[in-house]
């Protein structure tokens, strides 16, 4: 085991527990309680953030290889997903908590399905998800786990990972397309449908 994984695991924790969070923000069905979770997430979003930059700093600034480059050189594949949670993600997240923030005046106000929508947004989950998937070949590397399976699990491991996080991308539109159809407002059942209008 590499003492960098002393490192690196506490940033893994916080992306996967940003992306835990994420999961469950859609199925908030309260106001108050969507704006909760929403600063919830938002906060670790911006630890993860942080820390996830403070980590190559930190290496920049000691001479020789230390830990810190070490676990930053470990950080390379989660850079780009970050960079996605740093200019798209934290904005839908506060607009989000704005939003629902707005709303937010008892309890048991209800969050309509357009806000649960905005939840559900790929933007959202996908890139706090894929980061924290990003960082488990570092993880499996300086826990040493990577010499029992040799060389050649590098091909299917990136095969596995391109379909996780195409199913993952493709639940989250799903689901988001899902509350998106029910914020519609519905047809009257009186109004007549156009084929009738145009008998009329």
């Amino acid at each position: 085991m590499q003492n960098h994984l002393v490192l690196l695991l506490p940033v893994a924790v916080v992306w996967w527990a940003a992306g835990y969070l994420a999961e469950g923000l859609p199925r908030m069905t309260h106001a108050r309680e969507l704006r909760r979770h929403a600063g919830w997430l938002l906060g670790l979003t911006l630890v993860g953030l942080g820390l996830t930059v403070a980590l190559p700093i930190a290496g920049l600034t000691t001479a020789g290889a230390t830990l810190a480059d070490r676990a930053a050189a470990g950080l390379a594949l989660a850079a780009l997903p970050a960079l996605v949670v740093a200019l798209c993600t934290v904005r839908r997240v506060r607009r989000l908590r704005a939003g629902a923030g707005a709303l937010a005046a008892t309890a048991r106000t209800p969050a309509p399905h357009g806000l649960r929508a905005a939840a559900a947004h790929p933007l959202i989950g996908l890139p706090l998800q894929v980061t924290g998937l990003a960082l488990l070949p570092a993880l499996i590397t300086a826990s040493g786990a990577a010499e029992f399976f040799g060389p050649g699990i590098t091909g299917p491991a990136v095969t596995i990972g391109v379909l996780g996080v195409g199913a993952i991308g493709v639940r989250h539109a799903l689901r988001h397309n899902r509350l998106a159809e029910r914020a519609m407002p519905q047809r009257s059942a009186t109004s007549p449908s156009p084929a009738r209008a145009l008998h009329v």
